[in-house]
């Protein structure tokens, strides 16, 4: 089975505290499939079937009338299509994640 690498990105409003907690739940969500790249952004390697429950998870929390999701699938996650600079270095999801 192939697995899909995700970019996530999301804004949720923070003007109350429905909104401080959805973020945080979305937050705790996409670090439960991936790794943050920067504070509202999220790159992920998954399943289709952890894909499928992931978009479940988030399209569960949001409140479409105020915040904004998105979800691109890659089509590669290398060198060749990801340049990083600064600070937190990409995982390479082909290698062992523990040493």
């Amino acid at each position: 089975m192939k697995n899909i690498y995700l970019l996530i990105a999301y804004d949720v409003s923070t003007e109350s505290s429905e909104g401080r907690r959805r973020l945080r739940k979305i937050a705790q969500t996409c670090t439960n499939y991936g790794q943050r790249v920067q504070k509202s952004i999220f790159e992920c390697l998954v399943s289709e079937t952890e894909y499928t429950t992931l978009k479940h998870q988030l399209l569960r929390e949001i409140d479409e009338a105020e915040d904004s999701l998105r979800i691109y699938r890659l089509r590669d996650h290398s060198e060749k299509t990801v340049q990083h600079y600064g600070i937190n270095k990409p995982i390479d999801y082909t290698r062992p994640l523990i040493l």
